[in-house]
């Protein structure tokens, strides 16, 4: 049996060997390399920039290599007529000096920064009382998949274009791979938290991602529950981690079944002027 690890260093290494650069973007349309970056494109006009270290095999990364990365990277989306909008996902533990203001001269808007959260399956894989009248099971028809993000991107307050983008992105992914499940909680038949599954192929991981929970429901242990089930079914895969880039709302139910953070994620994203 694994022994289960609190080192969150430990943690931060297995993140960073096993999840980053293609183990991000299962979803994509295209990717491209580009140095040390990974250069994604989605359905729904959709760019996406990520990569494990911005350093070179010959020498660590600088104000002036890290500017003429941005650069570069956003050259080639510009030079992609069907892209509207791309994110740079950054990391708050990686060496990246000059990011912050080379993205912000390049035109890139910083979201809010949110927590990287790890820790072992079996921690979230509890039983969880649900209240009266709630249910937990995973969806898969595309009717209740577009009611689902449709709450998801009411909650997060998502423009109708994005979220349709989204919805169109997860759709044509399920239709093309068996790698995401989409799990829903539901008060007599109404959806009123929501998150994916995502395993990861050949990592120890899971991700959960899109969790969202309507005000009224929440603290009632309902996202709780939905997390613990998509936990099991991690489980069921072989999975050994749980990550979750969570906001302030997810960030303490996680903490409370023992999970670490580990870092910051910062999405810095850019928009093509119409």
């Amino acid at each position: 049996m694994t022994t289960p690890t609190s080192d969150p260093a430990e943690l931060l290494r297995a993140y960073d060997e096993q999840l980053r650069q293609e183990a991000e973007v299962p979803s994509a349309i295209t990717v491209d390399r580009l140095g040390p970056l990974v250069l994604a494109t989605y359905l729904g006009g959709r760019g996406f920039i990520t990569y494990r270290s911005l350093d070179t095999p010959n020498a660590p990364a600088t104000v002036a290599s890290v500017r003429e990365l941005v650069r570069q990277a956003l050259a080639h989306f510009e030079a992609l007529p069907e892209i509207a909008t791309v994110e740079w996902k950054t990391r708050g533990h990686d060496h990246a000096p000059g990011l912050h203001d080379a993205l912000v001269e390049h035109g890139f808007v910083p979201d809010d920064p949110e927590s990287i959260m790890i820790g072992e399956a079996a921690l979230l894989a509890v039983d969880v009382e649900l209240p009266e009248g709630v249910a937990v099971r995973r969806v898969t028809d595309e009717d209740e998949v577009r009611a689902m993000t449709a709450m998801q991107g009411e909650v997060f307050g998502d423009e109708p274009a994005e979220l349709e983008a989204m919805v169109e992105q997860i759709l044509h992914r399920l239709r093309t791979r068996d790698d995401m499940e989409m799990w829903v909680a539901e008060h007599d038949g109404r959806i009123v938290s929501a998150g994916r599954l995502e395993p990861v192929d050949g990592t120890e991981f899971a991700g959960i991602w899109g969790g969202a929970t309507r005000p009224e429901y929440r603290g009632k242990g309902i996202y709780r529950a939905l997390t613990a089930a998509r936990a099991r079914s991690a489980m069921g895969y072989g999975k050994r981690y749980i990550n979750s880039d969570s906001t302030e709302f997810s960030r303490p139910i996680l903490e409370r079944s023992g999970f670490l953070k580990v870092s910051t994620t910062t999405p810095y994203e850019w928009r093509r002027a119409r």
